[in-house]
């Protein structure tokens, strides 16, 4: 398995992961919205981006990565926005791999924290993320302002 960041050309394997994940948190979003992310996972200048694991040039996996400020350090923080692997790849190591890789990536561009979601009823990544990650304690609230 090779992990490498996603370029312009990795797109039609990319979308089918990302669908099954909006899908798996049974959302939807406009094309619109898709293609600006992918845009913007791409961008040099924005701070996100995505990394993919490959088996035989085949996306088995996808995360993406955002950096962000914080006020109680001095280095970034990297969220760990989206982490999928495909349903074929289950159990083979593909998702701690890519958290692997971004630990590795977010302490080379020097962030001080990874840190990520999920939802409450996701029990197997649960049981992954007990075994390579703390659980902060911290409960989200949110307010949706607009889509």
């Amino acid at each position: 398995m090779t992990i490498r960041q996603l370029g312009a050309t990795d797109k039609d394997a990319w979308l089918p992961l990302w669908q099954k994940y909006l899908a798996f948190y049974q959302t939807e979003l406009s094309p619109t919205t898709i293609e600006t992310a992918w845009q913007r996972l791409l961008t040099p200048t924005e701070p996100m981006f995505a990394l993919g694991a490959f088996s035989d040039n085949r996306l088995l996996g996808i995360v993406h990565i955002i950096y962000h400020r914080s006020t109680w350090t001095e280095g970034n923080y990297c969220y760990l926005q989206d982490l999928f692997t495909d349903e074929a790849a289950r159990g083979q190591g593909v998702a701690t791999a890519l958290i692997e890789a971004v630990y590795a990536r977010a302490k080379a561009d020097g962030a001080s924290r990874v840190y990520w979601l999920t939802h409450e009823t996701n029990d197997t990544a649960r049981r992954l993320y007990e075994k390579i990650a703390v659980r902060s304690g911290f409960i989200q609230y949110r307010k949706i302002l607009r889509l």
